[in-house]
């Protein structure tokens, strides 16, 4: 056998292709990370707002539906 054992043959920690991923220097993920970190931020606000109007929609629907009927209730 040439290249030495099994584990030499697999071991990764040496491999110059995994080194130059690894010490890529700010890479699609260091420059757009950033970005969508933000954007990620707007999103949850945007989905904050949303959901309290919402609330208030709801609320504001039950709230007719009761007075309709306190008043179909109260005209018998």
């Amino acid at each position: 056998m040439e290249g030495g054992s099994w584990a030499d043959q697999w071991d990764t920690s040496s491999d110059p292709l995994q080194e130059k991923k690894k010490s890529g220097g700010g890479g699609a993920a260091a420059k757009y990370g950033k970005k969508v970190g933000e954007g990620l931020g707007k999103t949850k606000a945007v989905a904050s707002t949303g959901v309290k109007k919402v609330k208030e929609g709801t609320s504001v629907g039950f709230r007719w539906i009761k007075d309709k009927y306190q008043k179909t209730t109260q005209k018998h």
